[in-house]
């Protein structure tokens, strides 16, 4: 079995690689029993230090470690919202941040389903009104909305995805960054979208959240 803080520190690496995490931008958190691991504030994720992470119990209070990145308590409303979570992942990633500045698709879903792996690996992914970063009541807000999903766009700011494993997580965080980049790449085209026939069966069969699934 894999050690949290290895795979935490190489999901990293792998985010910065990708060009998805620049600077010292982003963080990322693994829950493990009772405690929650999370980058420390201003981490760069391409260097994530395994024993250098904030250690916080669920409800916050910081047990270890340096000071954690402000952004816990998006990280926080994700594990509350679901207890098979184990993983959350923010970013400021060039192209989903970019659709975080325009209007949703839905009320629901700020991205259209334009390719079956964005239905299958990411979901519905709602957008939630600006705040600033950090904000608590943008994390209740999250925690409070009233459909199912694991991912949402910050208005102005960016995503953060939630998984069962960090792997999980990351491998949505990419997905959800390609569809941006093909929606933006369509521009004010009107593309074809999957049919909510074809979206509602990908969700059931891959488990994924989409409409009423």
């Amino acid at each position: 079995m894999s050690d949290p803080r290895t795979e935490l520190a190489a999901a990293g690496a792998r985010l910065a690689a990708l060009g998805l995490s620049p600077g010292s931008s982003g963080n990322l958190s693994v829950r493990i029993d009772d405690h929650i691991l999370i980058t420390p504030t201003g981490a760069d994720l391409a260097h994530v230090d395994p024993d250098g992470l904030s250690v916080l119990a669920p409800d916050g209070t910081h047990l270890d470690g340096p000071r954690p990145s402000k952004e816990f308590p998006l990280h926080s409303a994700f594990y509350r919202r679901d207890p098979a979570t184990r993983a959350v992942v923010h970013l400021h990633a060039r192209h989903a941040t970019a659709v975080s500045c325009l209007d949703p698709w839905s009320a629901r879903s700020a991205v259209p389903p334009l390719t079956p792996y964005f239905v299958m690996r990411v979901g519905q992914t709602p957008l939630l009104p600006y705040a600033p970063p950090g904000d608590a009541g943008q994390a209740e807000d999250l925690a409070r909305l009233p459909f199912p999903f694991r991912a949402a766009l910050l208005q102005n700011h960016g995503p953060v995805l939630a998984g069962p494993t960090m792997a999980r997580a990351v491998d949505a965080a990419v997905e959800l960054e390609e569809v941006s980049a093909l929606l933006l790449a369509l521009g004010e085209r009107s593309p074809r979208l999957l049919t909510p026939g074809e979206a509602g069966a990908l969700a059931s069969a891959y488990g994924s959240p989409w409409g009423e699934h």
